[in-house]
């Protein structure tokens, strides 16, 4: 049923393994890579036509001083975090009730309940556009941080719903047996013996959403039109001309605006993998 492992393969299979591996890296890496050697092209190759060849010349250090000098990516950068921060702590924070309520209570609807978190994640989300628009229009909360983290908060709740109860159910019920036998009330047994179990989970969930939401471009240009309030994913655009695309500038400005989400990455991957594979096998 599972796939067996390549070292209990035959010897020309291990040798293509070993060939294609590095091969798809690379071809995956690519466009992270040609925006890379972009970020510190000078900007006349871009005018000669040399889109693809290797730089005349090293101008990393004019196009990133150039980002920060040219446009106010810092304010964007601290808008992403003002966004991105609360929406995670949000969407998890309700995650975790709503699957220990789905996963341990059982009560009449539960599973259409839990159906209905689920289904929202196979809704097209550019469908939409127009009525969280005129919603946040009405609410007073159109281009503004705090519409932005409502909106994000309550879309990736379905997502994490569905992560969190799916985990809590394969926890050991005996643990929350047990507890309830000697009288320790419901909200006690969630904080002091199934929360505790979750931290793994919860990281990994973090993670996820993280990256989710500070890579947001669509609704970041829909519901955001003023500089105050702008993520840096929809702010880049501003590194452009008006007639002229200043892509060295734009791929400096990625670069930089990736770092965040691949730093929580590095510093939380211990408990993102244990997250992601706890309770993958049995024993």
């Amino acid at each position: 049923m599972f796939p067996s492992p390549i070292q209990n393969a035959s010897p020309w299979m291990r040798t293509g393994y070993k060939v294609l591996l590095p091969v798809s890296l690379v071809l995956w890496l690519l466009p992270l890579i040609g925006v890379a050697i972009t970020s510190v092209r000078p900007a006349g190759d871009l005018a000669a036509g040399n889109y693809f060849g290797m730089p005349s010349g090293f101008a990393g250090v004019e196009n990133y001083t150039a980002v920060f000098r040219d446009s106010p990516i810092g304010l964007y950068i601290l808008n992403s975090f003002k966004v991105t921060i609360p929406t995670v702590i949000g969407a998890v924070g309700i995650s975790c009730l709503t699957g220990f309520a789905l996963a341990v209570y059982r009560f009449k609807g539960n599973l259409v309940l839990f159906f209905m978190f689920v289904a929202g994640n196979f809704i097209p989300f550019q469908i939409l556009m127009v009525p969280v628009r005129d919603l946040t229009l009405k609410l007073g909360l159109y281009d503004t941080v705090t519409g932005l983290v409502l909106f994000h908060a309550a879309f990736q709740t379905g997502f994490c719903t569905l992560f969190m109860r799916n985990f809590i159910k394969g926890l050991p019920f005996a643990l929350i047996e047990s507890a309830r036998v000697e009288g320790v009330s419901e909200w006690k047994i969630f904080r002091h013996i199934v929360l505790p179990l979750m931290r793994p989970a919860i990281a990994a969930l973090s993670v996820l959403i993280f990256t989710f939401v500070w890579n947001d471009y669509f609704w970041a240009t829909v519901l955001v039109q003023g500089q105050h309030a702008m993520p840096v994913t929809a702010g880049l655009y501003s590194l452009n001309g008006q007639w002229v695309a200043a892509w060295h500038l734009v791929s400096a400005g990625s670069i930089i605006a990736a770092l965040p989400p691949v730093a929580m990455f590095f510093l939380m991957q211990r408990h993102f993998i244990a997250g992601l594979t706890l309770g993958a096998t049995k024993g």
